[in-house]
């Protein structure tokens, strides 16, 4: 029985304009409040930039920063971060990477050096409401909750190699292509925040349905009852999926929901 239903948001729910389709999304979400099942975003990026596409759904639960940090408008439910001695080991090994732009993603806000390219600042603010340009990562008085990275993209799979045995033990690097790749904590990802989240809400995974296309969504979409990977998933993704809707230009996460509630 399905009891909650959690997507992904770039690549999956979101159009490659970062936009759905809103009169469809509100109707199906109308229907899914009667049978009492939870939509819940599930992704890598930060909360501030997750619920501003949910303006007139305050309570919404977003598992965000790839489960570190679950919350709605009103209640923090689980925040998990580095221990700081982590986090400086992590820095050290990060910026000995040259071709590497880094973000340090907190609870309060993500943070960028002054001296990180200004154009690659503006690009991640699309993704990262709150981001501070600081002059130095020991400034910071924050809760680290990952640390998100981009590289040439032909040097993705290169580097996340290098950073899973740079980092053993640390954190662990997970990448959604395209030369954007996530340090997240060992053991920490949205499977193991959706969980989580069903425990305080008293929903197994085996009850949950979850949609997804890269790397970060491979745990979710193996663990949950029902796995759907788009149309346009990485191979790795779609292999462990139960089922494989359309495109996320197509809007494939509304036509499934429509479908399933139809059954």
């Amino acid at each position: 029985m399905i009891k909650l239903m959690a997507t992904d948001m770039d690549g999956t729910f979101l159009k490659d304009d970062m936009t759905y389709d809103e009169a469809k999304f509100a109707s199906l979400y109308q229907q899914l409040q009667l049978r009492g099942i939870r939509f819940v975003v599930a992704s890598g990026n930060q909360y501030y930039q997750l619920k501003s596409f949910f303006k007139d759904y305050p309570e919404l639960i977003y598992v965000a920063e790839n489960g570190a940090y679950i919350r709605d408008q009103q209640h923090v439910y689980a925040q998990h971060a580095f221990a700081p001695t982590t986090v400086t080991t992590i820095l050290e090994k990060l910026q000995a990477i040259p071709e590497l732009k880094l973000l340090v993603c907190g609870a309060k806000s993500a943070y960028t050096l002054n001296t990180t390219d200004q154009q690659h600042v503006e690009n991640m603010r699309h993704y990262y409401y709150h981001l501070a340009v600081i002059d130095n990562y020991q400034d910071i008085d924050d809760n680290i909750l990952k640390f998100a990275i981009s590289c040439p993209p032909e040097k993705t799979d290169a580097i996340v190699a290098q950073l899973r045995t740079a980092l053993a033990g640390l954190g662990e690097p997970t990448s959604s292509g395209h030369g954007d790749i996530d340090i997240i904590q060992p053991g920490m990802n949205k499977a193991s925040g959706l969980k989580e989240l069903g425990q305080i809400l008293e929903v197994e995974l085996a009850d949950m349905v979850a949609f997804g296309d890269g790397g970060n969504d491979l745990e979710m979409l193996r663990e949950v009852g029902l796995g759907v990977a788009m149309a346009n998933a990485q191979p790795a993704v779609s292999a462990v999926a139960d089922q494989t809707t359309g495109t996320n230009q197509a809007q494939g996460v509304l036509t499934t929901i429509a479908q399933l509630l139809s059954d």
